[in-house]
């Protein structure tokens, strides 16, 4: 049996290839604990100079985490905690992403194809997040009760206006041009090129600056992104998701006729109630947040209350194990979501904290 997870070092470079492409590259607990072990190494290595992730085979970079392996962890356990792998997968995941973007060596996420939750906390951290003709990036976490983690709260209540929002509660994929403009990526570069730009990278002297270095190598390589239609229905989304309450965005959307309202509507009518009411708290305290390492302890918390409440292993039942599509939401509608119910999901867990030394 092949790796899951490969790594390489040459001329400076350590090279991180997620090996399981026929699950699209899906993020196990072993991946994550050998690339926390393995970075935390060329952190540290004074020869490794830049590190590079890049997905196996042609249909994605990373298309998230292995949410069923947790899934079954949690309907087979009856303790008081969480199962080891619900509170370990989470943990380890999310320091990977702080240690992604607290890196002082540039960090090169080569974003082809596919990219979807945990895929996004390995690349848009980093320092280079290099986006192609094909890229798709997305956080589809509503969808199976859950909430849009890895470093969400830090990066989407940062892109501009309410995009962020918009993108958290729908799950929208974006395009490489909305990419580009909304600054998920840094570069796009035609997808024929990376071994090229790879190649290039391996020749660059990063001895000094290495930073400008792989700038100079990827800036060489940039190709115009196209059109971005998340960009071009912006007025309308800074409009219809400022609000700090769900039931105040929906009266938006309805009070709307337009096509792009009509689509969010629908799209929303799909999710989670309690994932919508929790996502967009967790939005705005994102927004408030000071640091990302803040933003992380809050999102470990969260996820352990998702682990014992009923719609993040009713959701991925419903979409990736049964895949009949039919949620049985608990609440199942938006008005009986309390306030009480959504500030329960940021209280501490008994059993253990996310930190940072």
């Amino acid at each position: 049996m092949e790796p899951e997870v490969l790594f390489d070092e040459a001329d400076g470079i350590g090279t991180i290839t997620l090996n399981r492409p026929r699950t699209l590259n899906a993020l196990t607990m072993n991946m994550i604990a050998e690339m926390r072990t393995r970075f935390t190494a060329w952190m540290a290595d004074d020869a490794i100079k830049a590190v590079v992730i890049k997905g196996a085979g042609d249909r994605a970079f990373c298309a998230g985490g292995d949410v069923r392996a947790v899934r079954q962890s949690i309907v087979e356990y009856d303790g008081d905690a969480n199962p080891e792998l619900a509170q370990e997968f989470f943990y380890e995941e999310y320091i990977l992403n702080h240690q992604i973007h607290t890196s002082a060596k540039p960090y090169i996420a080569l974003i082809d194809r596919v990219c979807m939750g945990g895929g996004v906390g390995l690349s848009v951290h980093g320092s280079f997040r290099v986006a192609t003709e094909r890229t798709r990036v997305g956080m589809p976490e509503t969808t199976i009760g859950l909430f849009p983690d890895v470093g969400g709260a830090w990066f989407l209540s940062r892109l501009p206006g309410e995009t962020g929002t918009y993108l958290a509660l729908t799950g929208v994929p974006v395009t490489v041009g909305d990419c580009e403009q909304l600054g998920i990526s840094t570069h796009v570069v035609s997808s024929d090129k990376i071994e090229e730009i790879e190649a290039a990278l391996h020749a660059a002297d990063l001895s000094g600056d290495a930073h400008a270095a792989v700038k100079a190598v990827l800036d060489g390589h940039v190709i115009d992104g196209g059109e971005a239609p998340t960009v071009a229905a912006r007025a309308e989304i800074d409009h219809c998701f400022a609000p700090d309450s769900m039931e105040e965005i929906v009266a938006r959307l309805e009070a709307s006729d337009s096509e792009f309202a009509a689509h969010a509507l629908e799209t929303l009518a799909s999710k989670s109630p309690t994932s919508l009411k929790v996502t967009l708290e967790q939005i705005r305290r994102g927004g408030r947040a000071t640091t990302f390492a803040e933003t992380m302890t809050m999102e470990y918390r969260m996820s352990q209350h998702f682990a014992r409440a009923n719609d993040f292993p009713e959701g991925v039942r419903a979409l990736l194990v049964d895949k009949d599509h039919k949620p049985d939401w608990k609440p199942a509608r938006l008005e009986d979501v309390s306030e009480a119910a959504v500030a329960g999901y940021f209280e501490p867990v008994p059993w253990r904290e996310l930190t940072f030394d």
